[in-house]
């Protein structure tokens, strides 16, 4: 069977940054960047996106583009014969079923507030008592359930249609709705009274910020959120690799995917720093408690608070459902690449494994509130230690070696892979800095996360 493949250079951009834009770049980035400085923590992101982000990328890409194939068929079209890097392949999966097992209820948070704002079920609610909100829905399984469901149902309806009627043709429309939303909502903030200060907390370079945290902080909160915001290790943007042309080089398309992927994160700051210090003894805080408690105590205080609390959560349901989609069909691909399945059969098989799949997190919050599987962490927080502290971390290093090794792939075959097409190129001369630099830095990260 022919390869599918993007429709379009704008759908590929559009879908693979739609995959690395998620919840963490509206309820983390802006927080960090108020909490370490500001701008000068924006330069430390930068510069790690740049010596971390976009060359473990490039490797992904590289990978999917030169095999054609998802993360198990991937390494074995290009190890060495004998060679078992394609185990790490289902350590891939494996990771994005797991992120996808906790990811779809929050997704129905998102969407479950999105509903409540449009339909006029926030206004039964005061300043005081709207954190209610959030404790009767997580106190609810019925409630979580109804919406994890519609989210899972619409993310492998999606792909249901196939890489360019389905994933692309879905995500850029959610994409580009997602973009013109930010753009309105973060104007409509910057005509708040407290504007000016959220401004000043969130970009203003503050050196004061930096000592108080400590310079070491500063640079490992930046290099933590650089690497994590792409999502990279578990093969969730190698997959959109094997559907690429190889008009244009690896390294252009990765420094697109990263820009707007940082313009998301930067506008995310403009929306909500505005609204939280136009708001008195609001403090800034980071994680669900920002979105689903502070924000809607400002949509409710504010004129036409309905209206901008509806557009705000549909802009969260469009940047969860773009990684939903995205992540969904790495895994379609993965069975279908290894077991022959149809795109159809494998489609309906998964939805229904990850509807139930997905149970434990919804009933982690009331039912089975008393299980803490790891360090006292409920059932999603420790879902979400094993991918993000160790399986994305872990994965990126198999990346970085498979590609500079020549025990690998070999460095010179990824080189020629990424380089292929128009478009800036990546130099030879940087092969020892990712044969060493970029693998301690990862250690580094894997080290901090287990600490």
């Amino acid at each position: 069977m022919e390869r599918e493949s993007f429709a379009s250079r704008l759908g590929f951009i559009l879908v693979s940054a739609g995959c690395a834009i998620g919840i963490g770049n509206v309820w983390k980035f802006p927080y960090l960047a108020g909490q370490y400085g500001g701008g000068i923590f924006v330069l430390f992101y930068l510069l790690f996106l740049i010596i971390m982000g976009i060359p473990v990328l490039t490797m992904e890409l590289a990978i999917g583009r030169a095999s054609g194939k998802s993360s198990v068929g991937g390494y074995k079209a290009l190890e060495p014969r004998g060679s078992r890097w394609h185990i790490h392949g289902f350590f891939c999966l494996g990771g994005c079923a797991l992120l996808m097992m906790y990811y779809t209820t929050v997704s129905g948070w998102m969407l479950d507030y999105f509903y409540k704002f449009a339909t006029g079920q926030f206004e039964a609610f005061t300043v005081e008592t709207s954190n209610d909100v959030f404790i009767n829905m997580l106190g609810n399984p019925k409630e979580m359930t109804i919406f994890m469901a519609i989210t899972v149902l619409f993310g492998f309806l999606v792909c249901a249609g196939g890489i360019r009627k389905g994933v692309e043709k879905v995500t850029k429309v959610m994409m580009i709705c997602l973009l013109a939303l930010i753009l309105v909502l973060a104007i409509h903030s910057l005509t708040l009274k407290g504007a000016g200060e959220g401004l000043r907390f969130y970009l203003l370079p503050s050196l004061e910020k930096v000592k108080a945290a400590g310079l070491r902080k500063v640079i490992t909160a930046a290099m933590n959120q650089a690497f994590f915001t792409l999502s990279l290790g578990i093969g969730s943007m190698e997959i959109f690799g094997s559907y690429m042309s190889k008009d244009h080089t690896l390294t252009g398309e990765a420094v697109r995917i990263c820009a707007l992927d940082t313009f998301v994160a930067l506008m995310s700051g403009l929306i909500i720093f505005p609204a939280v210090f136009s708001f008195p003894g609001v403090e800034p805080g980071e994680g669900p408690a920002l979105i689903f408690m502070t924000l809607p105590k400002i949509f409710l205080d504010m004129a036409g608070g309905r209206l901008w609390g509806t557009l705000f959560f549909l802009f969260m349901t469009f940047a969860s459902f773009s990684t939903v989609t995205a992540v969904f069909e790495n895994i379609v691909a993965i069975v279908m690449d290894d077991l022959g399945w149809s795109r159809k059969k494998t489609v309906i098989i998964e939805c229904i494994f990850f509807l139930i799949a997905s149970m434990p997190v919804v009933l982690g919050y009331n039912v089975w509130s008393h299980i803490h599987p790891i360090g006292g962490r409920d059932i999603l927080d420790s879902e979400d230690f094993i991918v993000s502290n160790l399986l994305l971390p872990i994965g990126a290093l198999v990346y970085v070696l498979f590609c500079v090794s020549r025990k690998g792939w070999g460095f010179q075959n990824y080189l020629k892979e990424v380089n292929t097409g128009d478009g800036p190129m990546m130099s030879r001369r940087l092969h020892s800095a990712f044969q060493f630099l970029l693998p301690a830095l990862i250690l580094i990260l894997l080290i901090q996360g287990l600490i």
